[in-house]
């Protein structure tokens, strides 16, 4: 019996000590030197704290920062423990009065824009925790946070422009923007008095 046993367990533990220790050490130490930022989260830190993760969505909402789409992750959203979407159909009420409700307050808080509103900001993503936006979606935003933070819009478009990351390799995914790398910018080109890092 043994005979017939003992490969199999010296196989098992072979692959444990090779699949379940070597080598996520090795990809453990090989992230830690050659991309620790990515390697430890993607930390943002400002004054020494940390202030968020460039890879998890977090809520914004004060009038004078970008804000991001609608989250279902966690009671308040953007629970990075609870990860997941709204999970409703195209023909759910439920759905129809999420997003009416989305419509109504961004019109509410962005009465000058005129045009289309984009999906993004009155959709949540699979995930809930997208840090990213559409262009268009900061664009539409871009009139409110000007006016409040006294900047012209010119200048903040630009600043859009600028955190516009591109799809990757050239084709994958839509070009998209980065809103609290755009509002931690905000805050050192237009400071608000009474903020120091975006809420």
């Amino acid at each position: 019996m043994w005979q017939q046993l003992l490969p199999g367990l010296r196989i098992k533990l072979f692959m444990t000590l090779v699949l379940g220790i070597l080598y996520p050490l090795a990809i453990t130490g090989i992230s830690q030197v050659f991309f620790p930022h990515q390697a430890n989260g993607s930390l943002i830190t400002e004054n020494g704290k940390v202030i968020g993760s460039q890879l998890i969505g977090q809520s914004f909402a004060l009038p004078e920062y970008f804000h991001s789409r609608p989250s279902n992750a966690g009671a308040n959203g953007y629970d990075a423990t609870a990860s997941g979407g709204f999970n409703q159909g195209p023909t759910s009420k439920k759905l129809v009065d999420r997003v009416a409700a989305a419509v109504e307050r961004f019109h509410a808080e962005n009465p000058g824009h005129s045009g289309p509103i984009p999906a993004d900001l009155v959709t949540g993503s699979a995930s809930g925790l997208d840090p990213h936006i559409s262009p268009d979606a900061a664009r539409a935003q871009a009139g409110r946070v000007a006016k409040l933070r006294g900047a012209p819009l010119a200048r903040v478009n630009e600043l859009i422009a600028q955190f516009t990351e591109t799809p990757d390799l050239g084709v994958l995914g839509e070009p998209r923007v980065n809103v609290l790398l755009l509002d931690l910018e905000l805050n050192r080109r237009f400071p608000m008095q009474s903020s120091s890092s975006p809420k």
